[in-house]
């Protein structure tokens, strides 16, 4: 089977060399976790306990805030110490639950599902609702919502984005060499809402040992089959995705399911999985820890709510001071200025980088030169140093007139801009302004 991928895209350097042969390592948290009720798009969670109350890992302590929400689950046993504001990865102020951990980990029982064919579709959809899943490898899209298409007869593709096309991060990759049997249950398990779909593994091509050991396990699997993917930031990129292996194309203003696809990524999956078939809320995720300024970068299977710091410390803290750190990757992440910040249901990685990789990255912008490389590595096809002039002029109908809203942020443009203008950054700005708008319009 041949290799599928998108027009437009660059080649990063990958960095997946620092943490891709360290198996996941349990991380067990020793100080206080931090809960921020807004962990997903939509509603944020409300709050179900109250200070001094003793929780049991697996308690439900924040239900959904609507049907576009999600719950939070205790990832420990102890008592709750405050609800107040804690700083979160993008620099907000987010109310928060803040639980002592008494160091016993006493859980709430799980009821376990022998036969998960007895199940209906609408039991399937209520366990994965209840277990607080959203989508784990971006920005926490509820994952019930995700799978309850108008539509349903019309999905014909279900898609695991196991691409992980971000430079540094191999969460994935060890889960998909570690957990493949998880994995293709937790396909199964959607496959099972879905009549009509098959289900896709889309992993690219410079994982090959998992290509190999997932084509096998699929071998006898009527509804399942890898689709082998060219290696190409941004790859994993939810609409560039679908459009590699389905051959269908979506814009700003459609849904996966309007072409026929559903997409999770496979942390997600994996804790579909565990929702149905173990009854297990979302506690868990696999975080990397990485960076050239880490002295031992490893892979943690973690409780959601562990403060960065503290895993900074299990990988043998920084055996150089870093003066870049990043939660997520180099291309679509976060830079933090502190490590006081709690994990979340969407935390991937946090990436260390030195003094020399970062003055190389903010070498000083001049003047566009016209070379239109950013025209040809942006996935969306669209002209990002056009749309980065009408944003920094703040034009706002010239804007939209040329597309603005289609770019999907990936940052290409600006990796391969050789006047290192940030175009991503100013098209963001401008596309957070025009959506503004439109809603106060609305």
């Amino acid at each position: 089977m041949g290799l599928r991928t998108f027009k437009g895209g660059v080649h990063p350097h990958e960095g997946k060399e620092l943490s891709k042969d360290k198996p996941i390592q349990e991380y067990l948290p020793k100080g206080d976790l931090v809960y921020p009720v807004s962990q997903h798009i939509g509603a944020p969670a409300r709050p179900i306990v109250a200070v001094g109350d003793t929780v049991k890992m697996g308690q439900m302590i924040a239900e959904a805030g609507g049907f576009v929400s999600a719950p939070i689950y205790a990832t420990v046993s102890g008592t709750v110490k405050a609800i107040e504001p804690r700083r979160v990865v993008v620099g907000d102020m987010v109310n928060s639950i803040v639980i002592e951990n008494d160091g016993e980990y006493n859980s709430v029982d799980f009821e376990e599902v022998d036969d998960i064919s007895t199940l209906s579709k609408d039991e399937i959809l209520e366990k994965i609702q209840k277990a607080g899943i959203v989508g784990m490898g971006g920005a926490g899209f509820p994952t019930h919502v995700k799978l309850s298409p108008k539509e349903p007869d019309k999905i014909d593709y279900v898609i695991a984005n196991c691409a992980e096309c971000e430079p540094y991060l191999t969460s994935d990759y060890r889960r998909m060499l570690e957990e493949p049997e998880k994995l293709i249950e937790g396909m199964r398990i959607i496959l099972s809402l879905f009549d009509n779909a098959k289900g896709v593994f889309g992993i690219e091509d410079n994982k090959k040992d998992c290509i190999k050991l997932i084509s096998e396990m699929v071998k006898d699997e009527p509804r399942m089959s890898v689709q082998p993917l060219r290696t190409k930031y941004p790859q994993g990129s939810e609409r560039q995705l679908i459009y590699a292996i389905t051959r269908r194309a979506i814009n700003s203003t459609m849904l996966p399911a309007d072409a026929g696809a559903i997409v999770d990524n496979v942390d997600t999956i994996v804790a579909i999985y565990k929702a149905v078939k173990l009854g297990m809320p979302l506690m868990h995720r696999i975080v990397t820890i990485t960076g050239d300024a880490i002295t031992n970068p490893a892979n943690y299977s973690i409780n959601i709510g562990t403060n960065y710091a503290e895993l900074v410390d299990a990988a043998g803290g920084f055996k150089t001071h870093p003066m870049k750190i990043i939660s997520g990757g180099p291309m679509m992440g976060f830079a933090m200025f502190s490590l006081d910040i709690p994990t979340t249901k969407t935390t991937s990685a946090l990436l260390c980088m030195t003094e020399d990789e970062v003055q190389t990255a903010e070498t000083q912008a001049t003047n566009c030169i016209n070379c239109g490389r950013c025209v040809e590595g942006c996935p969306s096809r669209i002209i990002p140093s056009r749309l980065a002039d009408y944003a920094e002029n703040h034009q706002e109908e010239l804007f939209e007139k040329w597309n603005g809203l289609e770019c999907v942020e990936c940052g290409s443009c600006s990796y391969i801009c050789p006047a290192k203008r940030n175009l991503v950054q100013a098209i963001r700005v401008m596309k957070k302004t025009v959506l503004d708008n439109k809603r106060k319009q609305a």
